[in-house]
């Protein structure tokens, strides 16, 4: 997954040019990876790394680790769980809503985290 691979390169190197701490060795000792195998993902030879790995990364690089899920193909732990909980609602919710525009979806999430519906 290139794409994947790019965008942390990318990011990693916007970092690393304001902290030299962003190279790929000091990374990957951070989250707990061999620095060949960061490398690697990052130049699309090797698949994204596990949920683990990836929240990880997201935490040292700044970045929403649902975001950087999303941008490997995966899907988080814990919505897994939420989704194999009510699977027919939520496969008929999330259909409802690839359509809808942002700013919709947005006003729907506000009115169920504060209650007002």
């Amino acid at each position: 997954m290139k794409g994947f691979g790019d965008y942390l390169r990318k990011v990693r190197e916007q970092r690393r040019a304001e902290d030299a701490t962003f190279s790929v060795r000091q990374l990957a000792a951070r989250v707990g990876v061999e620095p060949s195998y960061l490398s690697k993902v990052e130049r699309g030879q090797q698949p994204p790394p596990s949920e683990k790995t990836i929240a990880a990364l997201a935490r040292e690089l700044d970045l929403d680790p649902d975001v950087l899920l999303a941008m490997a193909g995966k899907v988080s732990g814990d919505l897994q769980a939420i989704i194999r909980n009510r699977p027919k609602l939520f496969a008929d919710l999330i259909r409802q809503l690839k359509d809808m525009p942002d700013h919709a979806v947005l006003r729907l999430v506000r009115e169920v985290r504060d209650g007002e519906w």
